[in-house]
Parts: structure tokens; sequence; C-alpha cells
């Protein structure tokens, strides 16, 4: 699998367990342990990240509603 694509699940992922963490009953010793694990892999992907980030801002766009093929194209 391509890096931006691996990235991308990766960030997706970590929006939803961020999300379910906030919600009533706070976080769970599993899913800290997922968020921690996820963000240690993102590590591996650096400029990936990176040209995630700069798509979702230069569209104005959140993270999670973005696809490969944006970042493909604004990068």
């Amino acid at each position: 699998m391509e890096p931006i694509t691996t990235a991308l699940e990766l960030l997706k992922r970590q929006t939803e367990i961020e999300a379910r963490m906030r919600q009533l009953g706070g976080a769970r010793v599993a899913e800290e342990r997922d968020l921690y694990a996820l963000r240690e892999a993102l590590k591996r992907y650096p400029e990936a990240v990176k040209a995630i980030l700069e798509t979702a801002a230069t569209l104005r766009r959140p993270v999670d509603s973005l696809s490969a093929e944006d970042v493909r194209r604004t990068s």
C-alpha cells in the first residue's frame, strides 16, 4: 500500500478513536492503547502526513473527509 493511502487511513482511524474518547464515559484503556499505537505507526510516514495535513488546510476540509486522490492532486 502506498504511504499516502496508509497514512490517510491511520489518520481517519485516529479521528474516530478520539471522537469515541470524547463521548460520555470517557477514554477506555484499550482505546488509549490503540491511539498510542496508531500515533507510533504514523511516525513511519512523516512526509505523507505532512502532505495530508497541507491538503486539508489548502482545501479547508477535515482530514477524515479527504481521499488519497485529493492529496495527490494538491501535492
